[in-house]
């Protein structure tokens, strides 16, 4: 702990009129607010009621909980308070004032909480982007995939790497140092050689997953593609059951993109809605969303292409067919032959149930593994390990073994800058501002 650190505050319960509000405090200064506030400071880790008062004015903000929590065994690692006071947002305004006026407090920044966990050694760097995933987790299957790496099952994975590769330059560095002595022996060099390879394709194989923890935790982009009036935005205001795309009968009704996030039996999706697609119009506008629906539909991990059964059955593209569900929307008008295609009625509902099945089993199949073991969730990761990789290939293949020992440092210095070990204040800023306040 550090004791010129300064403390800081923040509401950590949920914004706005509540039952029981709690406010977090964390750093050298918690006591002396503990003392200010209440008059006194209560035994630690043990709930007391106390009266929490103005310091300036002893005036009573409320009765409330308090919690003393002396470090370094807390969640931030330094010295904590907790107030729980009411929740009414004159309260919340009242405390916020007092604490305002106690000296070497601030308000607390965005994930800042979470941030001194890392700095001081409570929490991995892995495991506090786990923890933001949580907050973030919108369904079952986010919550289940971001416990796992806030309880540090990627942490160790990545973890057992860097000690490996640890060893492995060990070796290789006596190798270099101690080559004339006798118990070195010169094969060590061609054993390291074969351990990079090895932990090389091992990284490999993990990096092959085709990114399921990544559209896991961002959410499946499925695409509503397909010609003007098909009745793509009423199927999406069917699929989200809400009025969430204008409908019209006129081409051309839709202009930009739409995105409605849906939970789908626990798997994330985001459901994009785009203009119908045809060829140059007269107008710049619906032109440039064609183009927008063309990049959307070719990025997408999967498509519903939609057409309609009163205006021809347009199969999807070459380029499309391999990731896209069939649709024949306006079913209830008569359904033409076809095969593979999915009818239904946006108008009437008829048919939805069973897109939504064989959408649900797409879905399925594209986040296959992902809440089975720990994967990777970011690009930060992606990129780490790639890089590694890469640097042990390059080792493994290097003509002399000083240029091997080079490779080896730096993939070890790849590894230990994605857990956190090295030179890692360039990217905290970035990971913890994607937090709440308070945390």
């Amino acid at each position: 702990m550090n004791p010129d650190q300064e403390t800081i505050y923040a509401l950590s319960s949920g914004p706005g009129r509540a039952a029981i509000a709690l406010v977090r405090l964390s750093g050298p200064e918690s006591r002396q607010a503990a003392l200010s506030l209440c008059g006194g400071v209560p035994p630690p880790r043990r709930a007391s009621l106390q009266a929490i008062k103005d310091p300036e004015t002893t005036e009573l903000i409320d009765h409330g909980i308090v919690i003393w929590l002396p470090g370094p065994a807390t969640f931030s690692g330094e010295d904590m308070l907790e107030l729980q006071i009411h929740g009414g947002p004159a309260v919340v305004a009242a405390l916020f004032r007092a604490l305002n006026k106690l000296p070497k407090l601030r308000p607390a920044e965005r994930g800042e909480f979470s941030r001194r966990a890392v700095e001081n050694g409570r929490m991995g760097l892995v495991d506090a982007e786990g923890l933001a995933d949580l907050i973030a987790a919108e369904t079952d299957a986010q919550r289940t995939l971001a416990l796992q790496q806030a309880n540090g099952l990627l942490d160790e994975i990545y973890e057992s790497w860097r000690r490996r590769l640890l060893v492995i330059s060990a070796h290789l560095e006596a190798h270099i140092d101690f080559v004339d002595e006798e118990d070195v022996p010169p094969s060590v060099a061609a054993g390291v050689r074969t351990q990079a390879t090895e932990l090389a394709e091992e990284i490999g194989s993990f990096l092959d997953d085709a990114r399921a923890g990544e559209r896991l935790r961002e959410g499946v982009s499925v695409v509503i593609a397909g010609p003007p009036n098909a009745g793509k935005s009423s199927l999406l205001n069917r699929l989200a059951r809400r009025d969430v795309a204008i409908v019209a009968d006129r081409p051309g009704t839709t202009r930009d993109v739409i995105e409605v996030h849906l939970d789908l039996n626990g798997y994330p999706v985001v459901l994009v809605d785009t203009a119908g697609l045809r060829e140059a119009t007269t107008d710049d506008v619906e032109d440039e969303g064609i183009r927008r629906a063309r990049k959307r539909a070719a990025e997408a991990a999967l498509v519903l292409w939609v057409t309609s059964a009163d205006t021809g059955l347009t199969p999807p593209s070459q380029a499309l067919e391999a990731k896209s569900l069939w649709v024949i929307n306006k079913s209830d008008l008569g359904l033409p032959d076809s095969s593979g295609a999915i009818p239904v009625s946006a108008r009437t509902g008829e048919g939805i149930a069973t897109l939504i099945g064989a959408l649900t089993r797409e879905v399925s199949r594209l986040l296959a593994g992902a809440q089975e073991r720990p994967m990777l969730t970011r690009e930060r990761h992606r990129v780490a390990l790639r890089n590694c990789r890469d640097h042990l290939l390059a080792a493994a293949e290097a003509s002399a073994d000083e240029l091997m020992a080079e490779d080896l440092r730096r993939a070890a210095w790849q590894l230990g800058r994605l857990v956190g070990r090295i030179d890692i204040e360039d990217i905290l800023g970035q990971i913890f501002s994607e937090f709440c306040i308070g945390k």
